[in-house]
């Protein structure tokens, strides 16, 4: 069974940083994925993908939060991370990490529970 745990949120001022780290099990390798993101939802707001990364490497963000994210993976210890800098109020958010894979032919999406990220003073 895969599953996705978040952790790194919390409590952040205005101007600081965050990294939140998602564990991935069930899967084997992450490098099995066709693709990894970071999603979040904003209070009243949809989900809205904040950031991803291919199998192959390549990364892409929302305009949102280019220059400030960076989305990493270790494909040894089956992680992805998500490096918040100079957060905004904005960024307030639960953030959520997806995995897509292909099996048998078909395409699966995977998610985990969330963590809550306030940039508040």
């Amino acid at each position: 069974q895969v599953q996705l745990v978040e952790s790194g949120g919390g409590l952040v001022q205005p101007g600081g940083s965050l990294r939140l780290s998602c564990a991935v099990s069930g899967i084997g390798s992450i490098f099995g994925a066709n693709a990894m993101g970071w999603y979040r939802q904003r209070p009243g707001k949809e989900r809205e993908l904040v950031a991803a990364i291919t199998r192959g490497g390549s990364t892409n963000y929302a305009d949102s939060v280019k220059g400030r994210f960076t989305i990493s993976r270790d494909i040894a210890n089956n992680t992805v991370y998500l490096q918040m800098s100079s957060l905004k109020p904005e960024d307030t958010a639960v953030y959520y990490c997806k995995l897509t894979r292909s099996l048998a032919g078909r395409e699966f999406d995977y998610r985990g529970q969330g963590t809550q990220v306030t940039v508040s003073s």
